[in-house]
């Protein structure tokens, strides 16, 4: 018997105890995505808990699409759905399910229920059935439609099957108790009419399970034993349990509920997601400011990162606020031990070295990692023409300045100490580049007559080819917009900026580095669908080099 004592969350302890008790010889969970759009983040902590689950008991984790609903569904979103599951690297169990292929085995489980004279065809409108349901203060009342003859039933039913009603004309629901404290209980549908072609089933059925009907059923079909949902499905749990009861299905899972992931300045829920797409505030599903699992591997996020993410925010039954910056030192605390050291002049500003001949090409041999010198080095090269950071030059500074002055020196990062001459401007009056004299004797070596305050990241002209940076910030401005109706209001009309810099001509020349650290500028990730689209090398940023200890 495995038992996994040091894990403390209570999805955990309950698994324990059953097999303990020898309630389950292997554990078996599934994983059920709707395939309505691409899986977020959210997604990541309920695939982590169930692929880990069974990874760790030795059991297994179905894939299963919860394919009930053709208005929205399509197998773009199944292909994307597999290929995101498999980026994070899991397996589900053999091929992937689908209820789909259930729904011949649901319908007459659908009958059944109508023969024992618990569910019935309701001619009720959408809203007319909203109506009749009450609120949580007032009970409901009972559908006229409630009393009708098992036989009245069967025919009803049978007749929406082959297709004879439009849409919202009919549906069947359940027979259980229109004065239930649980409003979930009140009579709800178990299958609706929708007249469209389904993307696996084509034009086979125009009458669909709701997704309590199917769910719990499926769950029994592949013989699941742990089925692990959000506190969304709460109070669906009762119907659960109601519906398998009912159908007399002996064995069958259990329901536990955990709290789902509520992430700062995000929104987790596909349809405000598609909401973006559809007002073009971002480009796609796979935008790297979305959310998404896709999203945040263009962006430059790891598979490692997301799941050491899903595993310290844990899994409990209360809900809560996940801050933003705890996502970030995740993929930080990787980056910073898998990504090489380059430099890249992101907000150019032009250098002349004055007492350096013009065919001077000083080659400089530097780590790739400093800490991991299996990483290698690469070569650098000091020029007369070199570029600086814009950010790393004033005029005017204060004492706390630590950078290049007209009267401060300093270091180049790696190289020699530089000291301005002076200074040339446009007719604006924008400095357009500075001319400087460099210290030959100061190569990696600190001079022992003065003081020097500060080291800056640079690229030599002949060593340097130009690239596109993309920067990101948050999609919106406040902390929860999916707390408010109106989030569209909270845009945040910042959220990526363009930069054209440049970067080191050894980067590029191995093609088998995929994360970056720009020395002083952040952690960077070659796009290579906007490197064609551009014809110009382009890097998204993943994440700034500083944030919030954990």
């Amino acid at each position: 018997m495995i038992q996994i004592n040091q894990i403390k969350n209570f999805i955990y302890k309950i698994i324990n105890q059953d097999l303990k008790n020898k309630k389950y010889k292997k554990i078996h969970t599934r994983f059920p995505p709707e395939p309505n759009g691409f899986l977020h983040i959210g997604h990541a902590k309920s695939i982590c808990l169930n692929f880990e689950i069974a990874k760790i008991y030795h059991g297994k984790c179905n894939l299963r699409f919860d394919d009930t609903n053709p208005n929205h569904e399509s197998k773009i979103y199944v292909k994307a759905i597999k290929k995101d599951i498999k980026w994070i690297g899991y397996k589900w169990n053999k091929k992937s399910f689908y209820v789909s292929q259930y729904f011949k085995k649901l319908y007459k489980y659908a009958k059944i229920l109508i023969q024992k004279k618990l569910a019935y065809v309701d001619q009720l409108s959408k809203k007319e059935i909203k109506k009749y349901r009450g609120t949580l203060k007032k009970t409901g009342k009972n559908s006229p439609y409630r009393n009708q003859t098992v036989k009245e039933n069967l025919k009803l039913f049978k007749d929406m099957k082959n297709g004879k009603f439009k849409d919202g004309d009919l549906c069947l629901r359940a027979k259980i108790n229109m004065s239930s404290a649980n409003i979930v209980m009140r009579d709800p549908v178990l299958y609706r009419i929708k007249n469209i072609a389904h993307y696996r089933t084509k034009k086979k059925w125009c009458i669909y399970p709701t997704y309590d009907f199917s769910h719990c059923i499926s769950d029994s079909i592949e013989k699941i034993t742990h089925s692990l949902c959000s506190l969304e499905f709460l109070d669906n749990n009762q119907l659960y349990q109601w519906i398998l009861k009912n159908l007399n299905i002996k064995k069958h899972a259990k329901q536990y509920e955990f709290s789902r992931l509520n992430l700062e300045y995000t929104i987790l829920s596909k349809r405000k997601l598609k909401t973006l797409i559809k007002n073009k505030i971002v480009a796609g599903w796979d935008d790297p400011r979305m959310p998404t699992i896709s999203g945040l591997r263009v962006r430059g996020y790891t598979p490692e990162s997301i799941i050491n993410f899903c595993k310290k925010i844990g899994v409990s039954k209360k809900n809560h606020l996940i801050e933003f910056s705890l996502l970030e030192h995740c993929i930080r605390n990787h980056l910073n031990n898998i990504a090489y050291r380059f430099m890249a002049i992101i907000n150019p500003l032009k250098i002349i070295i004055t007492n350096l001949p013009d065919q001077h090409n000083e080659k400089i041999i530097v780590n790739n990692h400093p800490l991991y010198p299996n990483m290698g080095t690469h070569k650098i090269y000091f020029n007369k023409i070199i570029y600086i950071d814009k950010n790393d030059f004033q005029e005017k500074a204060n004492k706390k300045y630590r950078r290049l002055t007209m009267k401060q020196e300093v270091r180049l990062r790696y190289s020699y100490i530089i000291k301005v001459q002076k200074i040339k401007k446009d007719s604006f009056g924008h400095i357009k580049k500075i001319y400087c004299t460099y210290d030959k004797n100061t190569l990696n070596k600190n001079p022992t007559d003065r003081k020097i305050k500060g080291v800056i990241h640079w690229i030599s002209k002949k060593n340097s080819i130009s690239a596109k940076f993309r920067i990101f910030q948050h999609i919106f401005s406040i902390k929860n917009p999916d707390t408010t109706k109106n989030y569209l209001k909270y845009i945040n009309n910042k959220s990526i900026k363009i930069k054209n810099g440049l970067i080191e001509k050894n980067l590029i020349k191995n093609t088998d580095i995929k994360f970056f650290q720009f020395e002083r500028e952040g952690y960077f990730v070659i796009d290579k669908r906007e490197t064609i689209k551009n014809k110009k090398i382009t890097f998204n940023k993943t994440i700034s080099l500083k944030g919030k200890k954990y």
